[in-house]
């Protein structure tokens, strides 16, 4: 008799009373098709299935888990935290000594407020944003993802490439008032003829420019260096905001997060993911003189019963002190760029258009010939191909993005072995496309 498969059998079961039957819709297989994996338990680079089975995670959370699951130092961190109590609604020292660590590391952000969400993040920095200028347009670009803000749901990225046809300028989402869209300027990532443009025309009126800047939400797509200079200097000049979404890349990329790279000072930058260590915790911060307008400063409101949660803020704590210690992010890098390479010559040996790209921990493959710049030469990629390899390697116990427009992640704990078991799955895998 053929064994149940218990992933079939939580699936059915969750679907009665979670819609969808999961609670963020990637997680759904819908563009890869078949059930999805249910987590048992995790530790380093590795997960186990509702069957027991084995995967080498290559999403670590999305992002967060960049020291490797349930490591043992964080673990420590998080359980004599638990010890005083999950959570006061009052402030704590450790929230002072987290703000302190990211201001440290990051030069831009001279003073930083938490929250409990990239969303929230991103939500609240782009009302601040308004606030300080007193103006209302935003400027965001196609396939960036900045959570489900209603002002954010405009051709998005992330799960909203898989789920929703975006035309121009029309929300990725449903329930988005007409109203609020008319306050988002949508334009075509690395484009620099289209932002200048606008600025020219509408210059005044923009409060804001919001970007990932390393996109991770339509695959990993890297900016020009124009670009960037360009967006610095339009912003500047007409006093909009410039708003860097680092909460994938922020301490993912580098310690200092893309910015760092980057060589760009924004006004202010949102953080989450990483800094939480796997904790639901994210923080948003910049110049003093914009940050002076939360209240109880100023008038625009934040608030939240959770932010600075103690145990997350200790999660996040230890976290921001491993990855700070000497050779860390060499040692990712070296890794991740280690998996590439690897997977590019196992395409390349089969015949199979393939490219890639990496920075950091931060990963990302297409199927196509070319590394893509923009939202447009992603969704050209061959997506079937896509489908056919992502069930070939977690048929060989390789866990990948669901979908063919997300980034990949790595972490410290994915060392030689476990980076050469992916590349000798994926070589099986590319054979049989």
């Amino acid at each position: 008799m053929a064994k149940v498969d218990q992933n079939d059998v939580l699936f059915e079961r969750a679907q009665k009373t979670i819609p969808g039957g999961v609670n963020s819709p990637v997680r759904a297989f819908r563009q890869v098709g078949g059930t999805p994996r249910f987590v048992s338990k995790a530790k380093g680079p590795y997960f186990w299935d509702a069957n027991n089975k084995r995967y080498i995670d290559l999403i670590m959370s999305w992002g967060p888990m960049i020291v490797g699951h349930a490591n043992p130092e964080v673990v420590e961190a998080v359980q004599k935290a638990a010890e005083t109590s999950f959570s006061y609604g009052a402030p704590t020292e450790g929230e002072i000594e987290l703000a302190e660590r990211i201001c440290a590391l990051m030069p831009s952000v001279e003073q930083v407020r938490m929250v409990s969400s990239g969303t929230e993040a991103t939500m609240s920095a782009l009302r601040l944003a308004r606030g300080y200028t007193g103006r209302d347009l935003i400027i965001k670009f196609e396939g960036c993802y900045h959570g489900h803000a209603d002002s954010l749901l405009v051709k998005a990225g992330s799960g909203l490439l898989t789920f929703a046809d975006s035309t121009q300028n029309a929300p990725s989402s449903g329930g988005v008032p007409q109203d609020l869209i008319k306050h988002t300027l949508v334009l075509p990532y690395n484009d620099i003829a289209a932002i200048e443009a606008v600025f020219q025309k509408q210059g005044d009126q923009i409060a804001a420019v919001i970007i990932e800047p390393i996109a991770g939400n339509m695959n990993l797509i890297q900016p020009s260096k124009a670009f960037l200079s360009a967006i610095r200097s339009l912003t500047s000049k007409h006093g909009s905001v410039l708003i860097y979404d680092e909460v994938m890349t922020g301490f993912r990329v580098a310690l200092g997060g893309a910015q760092s790279l980057q060589g760009m000072t924004p006004d202010l930058t949102c953080l989450g993911k990483v800094m939480g260590g796997g904790m639901p915790m994210a923080a948003f911060g910049g110049k003093k003189e914009i940050m002076s307008k939360l209240a109880p400063l100023g008038s625009v409101y934040q608030a939240g019963t959770l932010s600075g949660n103690p145990v997350a803020v200790a999660s996040g704590l230890k976290t921001l002190e491993i990855i700070s210690r000497p050779g860390f992010y060499e040692c990712l890098t070296e890794q991740t760029t280690k998996l590439m390479t690897g997977l590019k010559q196992a395409a390349d040996k089969a015949g199979v258009p393939f490219a890639v790209d990496s920075v950091g921990g931060m990963f990302g493959f297409y199927f196509t010939n070319q590394i893509p710049t923009s939202y447009e030469a992603v969704t050209k990629s061959d997506v079937e191909a896509f489908k056919k390899f992502f069930h070939f390697m977690l048929d060989e116990g390789v866990y990948l993005a669901p979908s063919a427009y997300e980034a990949g992640f790595t972490s410290i704990a994915h060392d030689n072995e476990v980076v050469n078991a992916i590349i000798s799955a994926a070589e099986s895998s590319f054979k049989k496309l």
